[in-house]
């Protein structure tokens, strides 16, 4: 029979997220936690992506129905909501980037670039929509918000900095996630011979081509942007 859908109760997600779960006191020990199912679920994610994902499909890594997991996990959007735990768990310690917001905002910066790039599938569990955060996803926020701790800006200034940041690092990570060196080539060569058609339609791109818009620079995309955001966080501060 198959199990009925059913709206995610979010107190109980709440009390998965956070361990706050009521612990039976009878009845045999629970086989498997759900850790441990999140645990293999990033493993599925990180070799098949996210929509590879199902309890069915992680079920069958503990060789046990997608039912018995139920007992542990209530359904996919928690079970995401875990894995998402499960991958930010070592909430970034920034003390040791150096005195200042600038320095330890470049290191959470880097560091998000980082995780997002073992676990590409994050990028879309962790869209910005207000899903409900556990304590770790919850640490790399307040991580970043004591970075800035030090600054004048006020408490909706530093939490829109920290917005900026992070979809800059988003930004960022999903462009070199997404790139394709044969397909960029043919990229190229397709828009050459377009441009070399239809110049007079588009003077300024056909000249930023001519100067070697699209030629390797050498320039890290991440430090760039960081760079002239923190430059403009930093005129805030001290205007």
């Amino acid at each position: 029979m198959a199990r009925t859908t059913k709206a995610p109760d979010p107190k109980a997600a709440v009390a998965l997220l956070w361990g706050e779960q009521e612990q039976p006191t009878r009845g045999p020990r629970p086989s498997l936690t759900p850790r441990r199912i999140a645990a293999a679920a990033v493993a599925l994610a990180d070799a098949q992506g996210l929509e590879a994902v199902s309890m069915s499909k992680v079920a069958a890594e503990f060789e046990v129905s997608a039912m018995a997991l139920y007992r542990y996990v209530p359904g996919k959007t928690e079970l995401v909501a875990l894995m998402v735990e499960e991958v930010m768990a070592e909430v970034p310690d920034l003390s040791a980037a150096g005195e200042g917001w600038e320095p330890r905002l470049r290191a959470w910066a880097h560091r998000s670039q980082e995780l997002y790039h073992a676990h590409p599938w994050l990028l879309g569990a962790t869209a910005m929509s207000r899903g409900l955060m556990g304590p770790h996803q919850l640490g790399w926020l307040d991580a970043a918000l004591a970075a800035l701790a030090g600054t004048s800006l006020g408490a909706a200034q530093r939490h829109q900095v920290f917005v900026l940041i992070a979809g800059l690092v988003r930004s960022v990570v999903q462009q070199q996630v997404d790139f394709d060196e044969a397909g960029d080539r043919e990229w190229d060569r397709l828009t050459g011979e377009l441009m070399a058609r239809h110049a007079d339609r588009f003077p300024a791109l056909t000249a930023a081509i001519a100067d070697g818009v699209f030629a390797p620079s050498g320039i890290d995309p991440l430090d760039f942007g960081l760079d002239r955001l923190l430059a403009g966080v930093r005129e805030l501060d001290e205007g």
